[in-house]
């Protein structure tokens, strides 16, 4: 399988982790099930080794174009053929309270019959890992080996073949049919809700309301505010729910320049940033993200190194130790290597994070509630 592009790929997510989907139908990169955590999917740092989940139809040619639900983040795949058209949805529920991470990918038959094609070839652990796969009447069991071992569950109701490591399906849609697959964490207890019958289409739409809903709070009412609006977005699917931190990045080992090797982890909350994007979101309007960023940076404050310093960059849970290694057996986006996971660059001295810092949190305490007399004596001794 070649490498694409890499701007051939769009962004999903869940405020957890995200997904690269190509528009060939193929999602080959997910770190699961947070932004830090090892990827199930990385073709796109070695095509073989990897691991991709492919929907898409079985017909040669045609045409494929992307796109997004407007003012959400859920994406649409059109595949574009003189015999007939089909439509790929997908997105990543995100859920208010109690959150199971799910990917939900849905094809249909928009126009003429549509023969399509599913893998599935999930490589846990960054491809270090083996798994076993068993089957039952709702879909297919991933089950990892190894350290810290991870199961998914691949829920549909299209015929399964299990082939070596992946599973596979052969189907065929008439116009107007359509069929599901959602990829979850599988449940140690009990049913999940997944496995009822209108689970698709109900997170569907709860998906595409959370998303209009919270666009829906942006203060922007300038020019090009389709754009704005995208960008801000993005930006949202870069911060975390559970912690309030932004990534600089949902990947790693994209080189700067292809065969070279500066080939960077940025999963990580640098101070930079992070506050160069808080005031972007403070402008729109975001003062949620602002309070929730403003907490986690408490947190750090009261935590300061030894000379009461502020490192440049922490884990999105405010890890302070982000060990680097590489993973020399992954060949790289076209061959560019090596990949590394970790940043060594978390001990570095970078004295401009102060003044960045201190204009994020200038902003947010015009705008946003006062911050707390303990977080100011921090800050105050840590510049």
């Amino acid at each position: 399988m070649p490498y694409k592009p890499i701007e051939s790929y769009c962004v999903i997510g869940d405020l957890n982790t995200v997904a690269l989907a190509g528009m060939d139908g193929s999602i080959d990169f997910m770190a699961f099930p947070h932004f830090n955590a090892p990827t199930i999917f990385a073709a796109l740092l070695d095509s073989k080794k990897g691991g991709f989940f492919k929907i898409a139809p079985s017909m040669e040619g045609g045409r494929h174009t992307q796109l997004y639900l407007p003012d959400t983040n859920v994406l649409l795949t059109r595949f574009l053929f003189n015999e007939g058209v089909a439509e790929l949805s997908d997105f990543m529920p995100v859920q208010e309270s109690r959150h199971q991470h799910r990917l939900v990918r849905r094809i249909k038959a928009v126009r003429e019959t549509i023969h399509c094609n599913m893998v599935c070839d999930p490589r846990f652990d960054y491809g270090r890992a083996g798994h076993s796969i068993r089957k039952n009447n709702e879909g297919v069991f991933f089950v990892s080996e190894g350290y810290n071992p991870v199961t998914l569950f691949l829920r549909t109701q299209a015929p399964l073949k299990i082939v070596d490591r992946m599973t596979v399906s052969n189907f065929t849609l008439n116009a107007g049919e359509s069929m599901a697959f959602v990829l979850e964490e599988a449940q140690s207890i009990g049913r999940s809700e997944s496995s009822a019958p209108g689970f698709v289409s109900e997170s569907f739409k709860q998906t595409v309301n959370f998303w209009h809903h919270w666009i829906g709070m942006s203060n922007y009412k300038g020019r090009w505010r389709e754009t704005v609006n995208r960008s801000a977005l993005v930006l949202k699917l870069l911060t975390s729910k559970p912690y309030g931190s932004l990534v600089a990045a949902p990947t790693f080992g994209l080189p700067e320049v292809v065969g070279g090797e500066r080939n960077w982890d940025y999963r990580y909350t640098w101070i930079r940033d992070a506050s160069f994007t808080l005031y972007g979101l403070i402008c729109l309007g975001y003062t949620e993200e602002a309070a929730a960023f403003m907490r986690w940076i408490e947190d750090r404050c009261s935590e300061l190194n030894p000379d009461g310093s502020l490192q440049i960059m922490y884990g999105i849970d405010g890890s302070r130790t982000l060990e680097e290694t590489t993973l020399s057996h992954f060949e790289g986006y076209m061959k560019s290597s090596p990949i590394r996971i970790g940043n060594s660059a978390y001990g570095q001295l970078q004295l401009d994070i102060y003044g960045e810092l201190m204009d994020s949190v200038y902003l947010y305490d015009k705008y946003g509630p006062p911050l707390a007399v303990d977080t100011q004596g921090n800050r105050e001794r840590s510049c």
